[in-house]
């Protein structure tokens, strides 16, 4: 991954965040707070008391490149930070670093999903907070995330997400939920290109697809053969260029081709074998093996991105629920995840690079500096 000016902190971009505490109140810099959670967040520190504990033990490091004017903060003023920080702001300030460190992301995969953080519930409010985050898949990093109260609200928050992304020849990959007539022309608008699945939320567009791969001469064929975890996985992706069965077929702007993925696993310990058919439409003129590795390519932000957040970062587990608390500290997560993820000093599990940061002062200097 290509990077500029990676001597300068992270903490420069969030410097910019505008203080709402009272100035006669503040005894500790904004910056300085954000820096030891982040550095915390290396480290896999979680909770507010134990992001305290470390910066006291850790106090006269951190003085070597903070200025902690009145030592270190309390977990309490850890908390309300969190709490009441405008996490708006806070992301644009994460954008901004996102966008600067890379020397470009044109023609990337750029995939949309939603994540749920489940501990994440204010009192007197059943539904946890929703997360709607983009995944950059050969920087391997998080564009930017944004706050849904459910999932199905997710249709709203996406187009959001996606006006405060920089999508210029990019691919954008959604599930069902995100194939709207309305994001496709969000996509399009930021001069991007779309691959949406389509399932029976657009039952009408579903039938359309199928009638063309029944009748319609079909424009090009991939297939790939996975041997691996005991079974045999094989993928035909076959595309269609006409849109004679496709009703209204302007609605989606740009619409150019019909996607088919059909799967087949064969499981050797026991010959049973599993079958699927998954439709997609997109708006990028491309044969099917760029389909067919884009299709593939969407998975990884379940596997490099929500997993992670879940086991390595236990963010399903996290129970911070005050004020905007969840919202920011997912954010907190991402950035640890992104430096974590592009660290190319240690081919490790993340697991065990965040034990080194906790162990390994030079180690973890280095990755503040990424």
């Amino acid at each position: 991954m290509d990077t500029k000016n990676k001597t300068s902190t992270i903490f420069a971009y969030f410097s910019e965040m505008q203080d709402f505490r009272v100035d006669r109140k503040k005894r500790h810099l904004l910056t300085d707070i954000i820096t030891i959670t982040i550095a915390a967040a290396l480290c896999g520190i979680e909770s507010y008391n134990d992001i305290e504990d470390f910066g006291v033990v850790r106090e006269d490091w951190l003085k070597t490149f903070l200025e902690l004017p009145n030592g270190i903060p309390s977990h309490d003023t850890i908390n309300r930070v969190f709490a009441n920080m405008d996490p708006v702001k806070f992301e644009a300030c994460f954008r901004n670093w996102v966008n600067d460190i890379l020397d470009g992301h044109v023609g990337q995969l750029i995939s949309i999903d939603g994540k749920t953080i489940r501990g994440a519930k204010s009192h007197g409010i059943k539904s946890s907070i929703h997360m709607v985050s983009a995944w950059a898949s050969d920087s391997n990093m998080v564009f930017g995330q944004v706050k849904v109260t459910e999932k199905s609200n997710e249709i709203t928050a996406i187009p959001e997400l996606l006006k405060s992304l920089l999508i210029k020849d990019c691919l954008i990959s959604i599930d069902a939920m995100g194939c709207q007539e309305d994001i496709a022309t969000c996509i399009i608008t930021g001069e991007g290109d779309y691959l949406l699945a389509v399932k029976n939320n657009q039952s009408s567009l579903y039938q359309n697809i199928e009638d063309s791969f029944r009748f319609l001469k079909t424009a090009g064929y991939d297939q790939t053969i996975d041997i691996d975890h005991g079974r045999i996985e094989t993928r035909k992706c076959t595309i269609i260029t006409d849109l004679a069965h496709i009703e209204a077929p302007e609605r989606w702007t740009n619409l150019k081709v019909l996607v088919k993925m059909e799967s087949e696993r064969c499981f050797k310990a026991t010959g049973k074998t599993e079958r699927s058919i998954r439709y997609y439409i997109g708006s990028k003129p491309a044969d099917a093996a760029f389909y067919q590795k884009n299709i593939r390519g969407h998975w990884a932000i379940e596997n490099k991105l929500h997993w992670t957040l879940d086991v390595v970062f236990h963010e399903d587990a996290d129970r911070k629920r005050n004020k905007h608390a969840a919202q920011n500290f997912s954010l907190i997560n991402k950035v640890a995840l992104n430096i974590l993820k592009n660290d190319q000093t240690r081919n490790i599990s993340i697991r065990r690079k965040k034990n080194i940061a906790s162990w390994d002062f030079k180690y973890l200097l280095m990755l503040l500096k990424f």
